[in-house]
């Protein structure tokens, strides 16, 4: 089973590769997957039934938390997952015809598909309470993908997010619920809960919550409203999310704990009165829809809450009975979407009103809604009129024995069979029968296009699979006996077609007859052409709600964001002030042990750095301010040189410049004078705050050093950088190996900061514009800045001719950049000393395990090689030095520095822990390399990646947006 989900992820993986290369037909070879999976749980079968001896796999993850992979195949986990994966395999082989004519366009889509798929295997399956949620959350994630697929399409956005939002919010509430109960059992382990059974009014409330999450992935009243509005997904997703895997996902949930809560306190009230509302509204408004799909969604709804009051209601014959409702509903409605999906594919349209005499045309296809449909109803022999049927028999047994709670469940059953019957004559009507217009003429048939016969296959073997069911009725009871026992000691009943004439029987016969009067009437009186008959409606609130959070956010926006950068600066320098005063009062050390110095260069060096901070604050002009700015760093680095830190005093030399040139590149849109056209006010009230700043960071600084009382932990890192790390040199050991956490989570900020900024810049696009010249020729790079813009597939290219034949220009900025700004001297030594500099990184990099340097001075040094080449020939040479996008280089370095952190797990080791390769080579001597090496150049990527991001948007972007502004006339 472990093995399988490992497989469901590297096919989600692969896939999408597959669609680029085969087009839609690689569905097929994504289907493989679940089929193997439906296979394997098809051999797992006796074992299953044997509940003693259930398949188990275990693998400790996270064993400090208790995390365990563990996945238990029991009964109720056998009939789901016989469902995510039969079903998913059908869907993904349908996929094939569907997307027949853009296969190659819905690569994403086919791998986000497996990977639901995926999800769903392991959410059925685990036997971790916390795994449940991740796999729930997982799927939540995906099926907005998947909601979304149309991304263009605002009606598609809108109701991905808002599937989205309602499912994960749920989510959250069962989160803290699980927590509450894995901490009052002891234990996250589903098996052993259950063993348990916790009681007591924190189990109490954390049922509760667990409800919540149910009732919002099974689309129950009052979250029902964006199942409805997720039709807006292409017609695969609908058949497999809505109506075989991700909302059955809720009823799994209620299903799963029934035989332990099910005669808590607030179970039987939260679950049958919202199923039984869930049932009444959905079917109600199932029969005034006139879009197909929207009709099988609002019958999805209502049968939800059909499911939740079977397999919440928590007797035996109950349970039983729910468990094959859930079978039956699987295959009928998953079989009516993929017929609706061909009628879409094959019409463009899914309007009842526009349809007229398919029956006659289609006969293969009309059979199979025919047979999906009566299982719906409830219309022997399908598995539907089984589940049904015991469903009534198990709520009337208990209604009969005096339960008030069984009655209102048997009643509302009822009435939702009648509503069934109702709109499942609706859609076939609609779909198929010869119509008549408004004066009583019959429409014309519409033009049927035969699809291809594998198109129809998927919803022909379901709806085979629906009779053979009912058919083989003894046989599906026996299998989920198992679950039903488990509920009860009393005897849980038979699943048969034929029980005699009993009164199940006689209800079951009267809400089809029922039904099919309430269409028919429904018809007559046009009942269903009406305006909505409620004014308010839990969608309205919904968006009522989004509303006011916009609102809200915007007047928060309004009164917190005034638009100046002092105003929020000083009121952080104000919360820091007030807050560490308060702490330093409250923990101020009697005596304090202060050294005038610890060398004597730092008498020399902090009188320097006082004098240009305080120069800096007197400076009239702004790029004299930078630079007195960068002198208070410049002292860092003799401090740091001067007290045993090469490599700090290394990366703070080339922090500085980075830093500097960065300021450099921003101060030239800026006036060149400070306060030209807003002077500073308050300078009293300022430079108070910056006095008091200044005082309380000195004073936090002093008391924290006397404030210890262990021995820290550094002064093993030695020992340890030699031992664990493998390297000699404790600074960069620490910062790859013993704090690697730390690292990478500063790694993720590098990340968002580069694209922070670039986001601010890049205005209309994000395509790198400069790269595209690396293989022009000399006479196309002349014209070039001269072309427009086109789009391409690879994004806004410029327009060019390009000839191969023509001699290459060595200097590219020769023919973009002026004469007067040029300085050929100074492009020929940069070009000469380019390779030189990147090779000085590389060595860094690879000689900073054990002597100054590493990751972050090498990607520093080949950062600076960058600057050189922009500095020297302008955006062009930029472009000619780094023919790659920057985001490339920062995925592909957070890639690699993630990678190094998990790949240890699966060698049963910590993660980030190092493994080390020495080997004696000829010539070469003693070689070691530690693994380690890989999450520093993970770390040299990204922080080229971070110089070359700022370059291209602080620099080239703003040159060419400058050139712009100047082409059309316009001063700034």
């Amino acid at each position: 089973m472990l093995l399988l989900l490992a497989v469901f992820l590297a096919g989600s993986v692969i896939l999408p590769f597959l669609v680029r290369w085969l087009g839609a037909q690689a569905f097929v070879l994504g289907a493989l997957i679940p089929a193997a999976a439906f296979v394997h749980t098809l051999v797992q079968t006796p074992q299953v039934m044997d509940a003693r001896d259930a398949p188990f796999e275990s693998y400790s993850w996270i064993p400090q938390l208790g995390l365990n992979l563990s996945m238990r195949m029991d009964v109720l986990g056998w009939v789901l997952t016989l469902i995510v994966t039969g079903v998913g395999a059908l869907v993904l082989l349908y996929c094939r015809w569907y997307f027949f004519d853009d296969g190659r366009e819905v690569g994403q889509f086919a791998g986000v598909l497996l990977g639901f798929a995926g999800a769903m295997y392991g959410l059925v399956l685990t036997d971790d309470l916390v795994m449940l949620v991740m796999f729930w959350e997982l799927t939540s994630i995906l099926s907005y993908l998947l909601i979304g697929h149309y991304r263009r399409r605002a009606a598609s956005r809108r109701a991905a997010l808002q599937a989205l939002l309602v499912t994960t919010l749920g989510g959250l509430v069962m989160f803290v619920g699980v927590i509450l109960l894995v901490i009052e059992a002891g234990t996250a382990s589903i098996r052993e809960l259950l063993a348990l059974a916790p009681t007591g009014p924190l189990v109490d409330a954390a049922v509760v919550m667990l409800l919540i999450g149910a009732i919002t992935k099974s689309a129950l009243f009052p979250f029902h409203f964006w199942l409805p509005g997720a039709m807006a997904a292409p017609t695969p997703v609908s058949a497999y999310l809505h109506a075989a895997a991700m909302v059955k996902a809720g009823i799994y949930l209620i299903a799963r704990f029934a035989p332990i809560f099910a005669l808590s306190a607030p179970w039987r009230p939260i679950v049958i009165t919202l199923g039984v509302l869930t049932l009444l509204l959905g079917g109600i408004q199932a029969l005034r829809e006139t879009d197909l799909k929207r009709i099988l969604a609002f019958g999805t709804v209502s049968q939800l809450g059909f499911f939740a009051v079977a397999v919440g209601y928590g007797t035996p014959a109950a349970a039983l009975a729910g468990l094959a409702l859930v079978i039956g509903h699987a295959l009928f409605k998953s079989a009516l979407f993929l017929i609706v999906g061909v009628i879409d594919r094959q019409l463009s349209t899914r309007d009842i009103d526009e349809l007229s005499g398919l029956g006659r045309q289609a006969p293969v296809m009309a059979t199979a809604a025919f047979i999906s449909i009566a299982s719906m109803m409830g219309v022997a022999p399908t598995i539907g009129y089984v589940a049904k049927e015991s469903t009534l028999a198990a709520l009337l047994e208990d209604a009969q024995h005096g339960s008030v709670w069984g009655w209102v469940a048997l009643i509302g059953a009822t009435i939702g069979a009648v509503l069934t019957a109702a709109y499942g004559c609706r859609f076939l009507w609609g779909a198929f029968w010869r119509k008549r217009d408004r004066d009583g003429a019959a429409m014309p048939e519409t033009a049927w296009p035969d699809p291809p016969v594998g198109f129809l296959s998927a919803p022909i073997i379901l709806a085979g699979l629906t009779i053979a069911a009912g058919i083989g009725a003894p046989a599906v009871d026996a299998a989920l006996q198992g679950y039903a026992t488990s509920l009860g000691p009393e005897a849980p009943g038979h699943l048969a077609l034929w029980h005699g004439l009993e009164p199940a029987l006689l209800l079951s016969v009267g809400a089809i007859a029922a039904g099919i009067g309430v269409f028919v009437l429904s018809i007559r009186t046009r009942w269903d052409r009406r305006r909505r008959m409620l004014p308010f409606t839990a969608a309205d609130a919904y968006y009522l709600v989004m509303r006011g959070v916009d609102r809200l956010s915007v007047l928060t926006t309004s009164l917190t964001q005034r638009g100046s950068l002092p105003l929020y600066v000083g009121t952080i320098f104000v919360v820091l002030l007030a807050a560490e005063a308060t702490a330093l009062v409250a923990a101020l050390p009697e005596r304090l042990a202060l050294s005038a110095w610890h060398t004597p260069v730092q008498i020399v060096v902090a009188p320097v750095m006082a004098v240009a901070g305080i120069v800096a604050v007197r400076a009239r002009k702004r790029y004299t301010g930078v630079v007195l700015v960068s002198v208070t760093g410049l002292g860092m680095v003799v401090l740091f040189a001067t007290s045993g830190a090469p490599d700090l005093a290394l990366t703070q030399i080339l922090v500085e410049t980075v830093t500097m040139v960065t300021f450099a590149l921003v101060l030239r849109r800026l006036p060149s004078r400070m306060g030209e056209h807003n002077a500073s006010v308050g300078r009293i009230p300022r430079a108070l705050l910056a006095i008091g700043v200044g005082v309380v960071m000195a004073s936090v600084a002093i008391v924290a050093t006397q404030a210890r009382m262990f021995d820290p932990i550094s002064l093993d890192f030695p020992q340890l950088a030699y031992e664990l790390g493998h390297g000699k040199n404790v600074v960069n050991v620490a910062l790859v190996d013993l704090r690697g956490w730390d690292t990478m989570g500063e790694l993720s900020v590098l990340v968002l900061a580069a694209t922070g900024v670039a986001s601010l810049v890049f205005v209309t696009h994000r395509a790198d514009l400069l790269s595209a010249t690396r293989d022009l020729p000399e006479t196309t790079r002349r014209s070039t800045a001269r072309r427009p813009l086109v789009e391409t597939d690879q994004g806004p290219r410029f327009q060019t001719t390009e000839n191969r034949g023509a001699p290459r220009a060595w200097l590219v900025s020769g023919q973009q950049v002026k004469a007067e700004n040029r300085s050929l001297l100074l492009e020929v030594i940069v070009r000469v000393l380019f390779h030189t500099i990147i090779l000085v990184s590389i060595y860094l990099l690879f000689a900073g395990h054990n002597l100054p340097g590493g990751g972050f001075a090498g990607g520093l040094v080949a950062g600076m090689a960058l600057v050189m080449r922009y500095i020297a020939g302008g955006r062009w040479e930029l472009g000619a030095a780094a023919p790659t996008d920057a985001g490339r280089l920062l995925g592909a370095g957070l890639v690699l520095a993630v990678g190094a952190a998990l790949v240890p797990l699966f060698f049963g080791m910590a993660p980030l822990q190092s493994a080390v390769w020495e080997a004696e080579v000829p010539l070469l001597g003693h070689l070691e390399f530690v693994s380690s090496t890989i999450f520093d150049v993970g770390v040299y990527l990204t922080v080229i990646g971070l110089v070359l991001d700022v370059l291209r948007s602080l620099g080239a972007e703003v040159d060419r947006q400058a050139l712009e502004t100047r082409g059309r006339g316009v001063t700034t």
